[in-house]
């Protein structure tokens, strides 16, 4: 029995609203993928290596997966993520791919079983349902595929569709596999892969090993970061860099979404305090929070688009960091205050249309409550969409709903996939253009919107907009 994927998937039930959104959705489709948000590492296309079995593709990268398995007591270790301390984990791709199967139940009603069978059906043509019985016949039947030459990431970048892949980087790389691509003159046919200046690494007292991170940004900088001075000329040459390989953007994943504008003296102390192992967490917060406002002045100056995407609870699974580190499914959202905590920078800069800032929430009650009114009243906001714990089909409907009225479709910024996952692209950006299509259908139905209004807009939301709100040139011809 195949995997179902029905042509009208995430459409909705009601047969005249139906049929609108099928031909909405068709609009959409045809769109290339425009990804200006998302932590695919630039080395995957770079040098253009096979992908690994498919456990090592599929499962011990995602943490969406992993962290799941760990919630029923199955240890991170088993399904081969690496450990920290160097202690043993699973290795074996066929053992950890069907302990995944022996668990695929877990997954019901979740973005990762909608996005996983997708990706095995619409990229690698694999319809046998996953089940502990045809764990091994799925995972041969994608092995087989690996080995193809057509399923290489270059080749898959352009059968994606893909026009921009914007990929994070932190002040601190060198950008080698940006500039190996530009030495290929590769981009896809049609499209190009950039960087996005992503500094939390050097900005936040609280990572670890931030006055270790100064230092390096000195050396890749060439400027003194002994002073705050020489630290913020550091940071500017680094964007400079950053720029000159192709970055429209920078990012920034503070916990909190506040802002300070704090004096030159202020700053340079609280930067001082911090070099010498004396900040507190306190200090930690209020430089991070400045940092946000001379940034919004470093973009005004330079012109990248400003993401800032607060809100995690970084770690909250100590176990878990202690024993696999960062970014393995250890984070949880927490609420996020952006009435009071942007009003410094809102102050300072949010009326001037030069400054673009592009807002990200976990906390999904702001939406109606503080983002839409804040994007329909700034001219310097956007709204991005729905990400990381929110990036799911009912909540990009209920986003719809709740950010309309107050912000209109042209306060936000597109869909971003926001993956490192990278044969995961397509499905998601479909999955968005599913959901719009149906909200729009909607609408039509209600005689809130015209037919070629909504045709006009389905395409600037999943192509126009993020082209024109992350500054990757004009439209297409």
């Amino acid at each position: 029995m195949p995997i179902i994927s029905p042509s009208d998937l995430l459409l909705p039930a009601e047969p005249g609203q139906r049929a609108l959104a099928r031909e909405l959705y068709a609009l959409a489709a045809e769109q290339p993928i425009i990804s200006p948000h998302g932590h695919v590492d630039p080395a995957l296309l770079a040098e253009d290596r096979p992908f690994p079995d498919p456990a090592r593709l599929l499962i011990v990268p995602d943490h969406y997966l992993t962290r799941m398995l760990l919630s029923q007591g199955v240890p991170p270790a088993d399904l081969g993520v690496p450990s920290v301390d160097g202690s043993p984990v699973e290795t074996d791709g066929r053992t950890i791919w069907r302990r995944f199967a022996a668990h695929w139940h877990l997954f019901r009603g979740t973005p990762s079983k909608l996005w996983l069978e997708q990706t095995f059906r619409n990229v690698f043509g694999v319809d046998t349902p996953l089940s502990p019985a045809t764990a091994d016949a799925v995972y041969d039947a994608l092995a087989a595929r690996l080995a193809e030459p057509a399923f290489r990431p270059r080749e898959l970048f352009t059968r994606f569709g893909i026009e921009v892949l914007a990929t994070t980087e932190s002040p601190l790389d060198d950008l080698g596999r940006h500039a190996k691509l530009a030495a290929d003159g590769w981009g896809g046919p049609g499209g190009r892969v950039v960087t996005t200046f992503r500094p939390d690494d050097v900005v936040d007292m609280e990572f670890d090993g931030w006055a270790a991170n100064v230092d390096r940004l000195a050396e890749i900088s060439g400027e003194d970061t002994g002073t705050y001075a020489g630290y913020l000329a550091a940071l500017r040459r680094r964007r400079e860099a950053f720029i000159d390989a192709g970055a429209t953007s920078s990012d920034h994943g503070h916990p909190t979404a506040r802002t300070l504008d704090l004096s030159p003296a202020e700053a340079a102390a609280l930067y001082a305090k911090g070099r010498r192992g004396a900040a507190d967490p306190g200090d930690a917060e209020a430089f991070r929070a400045h940092m946000l406002l001379e940034f919004a002045r470093m973009s005004l100056d330079d012109g990248l688009v400003m993401q800032v995407h607060p809100g995690a609870v970084r770690n909250h699974n100590r176990w878990l960091h202690a024993r696999h580190g960062r970014d393995v499914g250890g984070d949880v959202p927490q609420a996020t205050d952006y009435v009071h905590g942007l009003a410094p920078l809102l102050d300072a800069h949010g009326n001037d249309s030069r400054l673009t800032v592009v807002l990200y929430t976990l906390d999904e009650d702001t939406f109606t409550r503080e983002l839409a009114p804040l994007a329909g009243g700034y001219a310097a906001l956007r709204l991005g969409a729905p990400w990381w714990f929110l990036d799911s089909p009912e909540v990009l409907r209920r986003f719809r709903e709740a950010v309309t009225e107050t912000a209109g479709f042209y306060n936000t910024a597109g869909f971003v996939d926001d993956t490192r996952a990278f044969c995961s692209i397509p499905v998601r950006h479909d999955v968005a253009r599913r959901v719009d299509a149906g909200f729009l259908a909607r609408l039509v139905a209600e005689h809130r919107l015209a037919e070629d209004e909504a045709a006009e807009t389905i395409v600037d939301l999943a192509y126009r907009l993020p082209k024109q709100v992350f500054k990757f040139g004009g439209e297409r011809s």
